[in-house]
């Protein structure tokens, strides 16, 4: 963990700058180019391992988020990548080789899921799942040949809460570079270095962009793992582009103000879904009996701007509800100003096995919203209305 000289609203904004005084942009420019030139070909060799020699390799523009990102999650470094994905295959292809095992939580995106089970297993990788929050399981999944932890936490789409100080001790106990996806938390809600964790991956698509206009992957951590994955990242090419690294900036700077706005809207959403009888169960963090809440506000800020819950009903009552409304754009992703829903077993987790799904506990009839910065009672309002508009076609139907 690296100390923070400022609260995190300030890094967000000035993260990655130095706030001396200068005469140049108050805004980072944009380096969009490719490569560099250079003088002579001694300082071409100098080059190779700096920022100004091939944007594959790293570009100014990149630097600056990567140093933002860093900042803000009390790391050493971060990367970029051009997607999510791109950043969690990248790492583990850098980190694993044929022969290891890595121990992942049964609750963690369909994406990584796939690629843990089905991926790596073809590179001679094997991964065991365990059981989200009993930590017992974690253990005794650990063999000789582990080398890697992955985590997530709040989870997708069911907003389960790890552990950190429990998996930490444990990866430290046997030596394990610990690996998590924060993606829902942001480091405005939760910080995961501060409790030890090595690696914190985003969708920086997500919250750190925050306006649904661009594809980006981050991972931050220790000096030695990131200079490995760097070098990965190289390799396969997996580069963000220098204006997309730009606005992902520009996202990063109202990162705070956005996510605290969703922790709010969030909260009453998920407050007035679980007094519905058209609703079976609520998932958020930071609701009434989620069965992590003390947890959850032990070491996080905010419940964060993610929540799924249950249609009373069936999987396709799920899909009438998702279709009924009018603020919550029926769309996959999440994490921008504007409310999205979607249902996981159509998109965050339909590449993986129902079988895999039922051991998450994600349902037909399970709907994740992400919740916006619009007005609360107007989101409350719409929900209410889409509601009606299954029970109304439920009871047709009966009578029908």
């Amino acid at each position: 963990m690296k100390k923070h000289k400022y609260h995190p609203e300030t890094e967000a904004v000035r993260g990655g700058n130095e706030p001396q005084k200068k005469n140049g942009p108050l805004s980072t420019p944009i380096y969009q180019t490719s490569t560099f030139e250079v003088t002579d070909s001694d300082q071409q060799v100098r080059a190779t391992s700096t920022d100004m020699f091939y944007t594959r390799y790293g570009n100014p523009t990149h630097t600056v988020a990567e140093k933002a990102i860093a900042e803000l999650e009390g790391a050493d470094a971060a990367l970029l990548f051009a997607s999510g994905m791109g950043a969690i295959t990248t790492s583990l292809l850098a980190l694993l080789k044929s022969g290891d095992h890595v121990v992942a939580q049964h609750d963690i995106y369909g994406g990584a899921t796939k690629f843990l089970s089905q991926w790596l297993p073809k590179l001679g990788i094997e991964t065991t799942f365990v059981d989200t929050t009993e930590y017992d399981q974690h253990a005794r999944a650990i063999r000789p040949n582990t080398k890697l932890l992955y985590l997530e936490s709040p989870t997708n789409p069911i907003l389960r809460v790890v552990d950190l100080k429990k998996i930490t001790a444990l990866a430290r106990q046997h030596n394990l570079i610990s690996f998590i996806d924060s993606t829902f938390a942001t480091p405005i809600n939760q910080r995961p270095a501060d409790f030890g964790v090595d690696l914190i991956m985003h969708s920086g698509t997500k919250y750190f962009a925050g306006h649904s206009d661009l594809i980006c992957g981050i991972v931050a951590g220790r000096h030695d793992l990131i200079e490995n994955i760097h070098s990965t990242r190289t390799t396969l090419g997996g580069t963000m582009d220098p204006h997309a690294a730009w606005l992902l900036l520009r996202g990063i700077k109202t990162l705070a103000v956005r996510v605290q706005r969703q922790n709010d809207n969030a909260l009453r959403v998920a407050e007035f879904l679980a007094r519905q009888s058209k609703v079976r169960r609520v998932h958020y963090p930071f609701a009434e009996g989620h069965p992590q809440r003390a947890l959850a506000m032990e070491q996080m800020h905010g419940g964060g701007g993610v929540l799924s819950f249950e249609v009373e009903g069936t999987g396709e009552d799920a899909k009438r509800f998702s279709e009924a409304l009018h603020l919550f754009t029926l769309a996959p992703s999440l994490g921008g100003v504007d409310s999205l829903v979607s249902l996981p077993v159509l998109t965050s987790h339909a590449m993986i096995s129902a079988e895999q799904r039922a051991k998450m506990g994600v349902t037909e009839e399970l709907a994740r919203l992400s919740v916006g910065i619009e007005n609360a009672g107007d989101l409350i309002a719409d929900l209410e209305q889409a509601l009606t508009v299954v029970t109304a076609t439920r009871e047709h139907a009966q009578v029908g």
